[in-house]
């Protein structure tokens, strides 16, 4: 069971200018070859690696700032104080707590900042030139 196969030069078509994603050539009425436009591709599926990045990050901000929120209950420094120095005491542990927060919020803000610039940097240098 032996099946004929046609070699190339047997075939009534041309080979291929260059690979298999050459434009197919046709010819016109006049006799000269033109090149007819390649096949539109499926675009590439964009995988949103900075995207799922970006999140991650946003999760860990949000991550240390509620553990810093929440251990500002320990009053272990202030155990054994009565009255206005339990006061004091616990009062600069809140006073502690608000400035650690406020570091980790402006931590947050600029770690986004530059990330939302690299970004823009990285979208730029991907554009397509604008053709007229």
């Amino acid at each position: 069971m032996s099946r004929s196969r046609r070699s190339r030069k047997d075939q009534d078509v041309p080979p291929p200018a260059w690979g298999p994603s050459a434009p197919a050539k046709s010819q016109d009425p006049t006799g000269s070859y033109t090149h007819q436009a390649e096949p539109e591709r499926d675009p590439k599926k964009h995988r949103r690696i900075f995207f799922w990045f970006f999140l991650a990050v946003q999760i860990l901000f949000v991550i240390w700032l509620i553990t810093g929120i929440s251990s500002s209950g320990n009053a272990d420094g202030c155990a054994g104080l009565t009255g206005d120095s339990l006061r004091l005491c616990e009062d600069g542990g809140h006073a502690g707590t608000a400035i650690g927060v406020g570091l980790i919020i402006g931590i947050w803000v600029a770690v986004d900042f530059i990330l939302a610039v690299t970004y823009a940097v990285y979208r730029l240098a991907r554009r397509q030139p604008r053709t007229s």
